[in-house]
């Protein structure tokens, strides 16, 4: 198969996949999409359904299939190392041309190794995991590492804490996010381009301590909370603190926080929409 190759997406419903998508498809490209629910096809873009988990109709996936973008996570370590391994095996047997995976900055320099690191940072871990099954497959290759996302891990975080009375805030901790459309459109230029193993980062225009991005959505709702810093102990927590989740010298995203947040309080149904309208400004995550 060549240029006009067909492409599946895994994931492709979900929060990063379903921009990809369209990407690929104004690209001319034909998409089928690898997803645990049933939805009707369009003009271009076939779905199909499967879990990857479970080695479900992933070999019919994968056949005829040119590419693999593989967008799909789980929850848990497990569940992500089970569902790569099934997708390598596919895909090994249909012999597809490129095996493209987006990662998370720091997976290979955030250690989790202790019961603490394991408790709360075990999506770095997980994530390596899956960079190394790809790597060691013998297939040909693409991984990029991004870090978290305005809409996905930071919007979740800030809003689950803001509930809280008194918020506990992981002191020293920092954060690069980058808007999703921006991710979307590097897997979409690198899945139309040759095997290249592991690629620059990708990363936001700018660094924000964690407590400057909670303080901003709380403006943004107008709410008033007490703030408490800690200390979170543990070697992955370190390696936070020292920056390992950054990639300052690829600060190659435009788009800003601050213009997310302004974007996300003005569109119809954001919960932080009435406090922008009655003249709270800042930042949401």
């Amino acid at each position: 198969m060549g240029a006009d190759g067909l492409i599946l997406v895994t994931g492709g419903t979900g929060g990063l996949g379903r921009r990809v998508v369209p990407r690929l498809r104004a690209a001319g490209r034909k998409v089928r999409v690898l997803s645990r629910c049933a939805r009707d096809s369009q003009e271009g873009v076939e779905y199909v359904i499967g879990d990857l988990a479970k080695d479900e109709g992933v070999q019919s996936a994968v056949e005829e299939a040119d590419i693999v973008v593989h967008c799909a996570g789980s929850p848990t370590m497990s569940e992500d190392v089970a569902q790569v391994r099934n997708l390598v095996r596919a895909v090994q047997r249909a012999g597809v041309r490129h095996l493209l995976n987006i990662s998370v900055v720091g997976a290979d320099r955030i250690p989790v190794v202790s019961g603490i690191d394991r408790a709360m940072f075990s999506y770095f871990a997980s994530q390596l995991a899956v960079e190394r099954a790809v790597a060691e497959s013998g297939l040909l290759w693409t991984n990029l590492r991004a870090t978290q996302f305005y809409d996905g891990f930071i919007l979740f975080m800030v809003r689950a804490m803001a509930k809280l009375p008194v918020i506990p805030v992981p002191a020293g901790f920092r954060f690069q996010p980058i808007d999703a459309d921006e991710v979307a459109d590097r897997l979409a230029e690198l899945a139309l381009g040759p095997p290249a193993r592991q690629v620059p980062d990708l990363a936001g225009p700018k660094v924000y301590e964690a407590v400057d991005l909670l303080r901003g959505y709380l403006k943004a709702v107008s709410k008033r909370r007490l703030i408490v810093p800690v200390r979170f102990p543990g070697g992955a927590a370190r390696a936070i603190r020292a920056g390992a989740n950054l990639a300052p010298d690829r600060a190659v995203g435009r788009r800003t926080w601050e213009e997310f947040l302004a974007e996300l309080a003005s569109s119809p149904g954001s919960a932080v929409r009435p406090a922008l309208g009655s003249g709270s400004n800042g930042a949401e995550v």
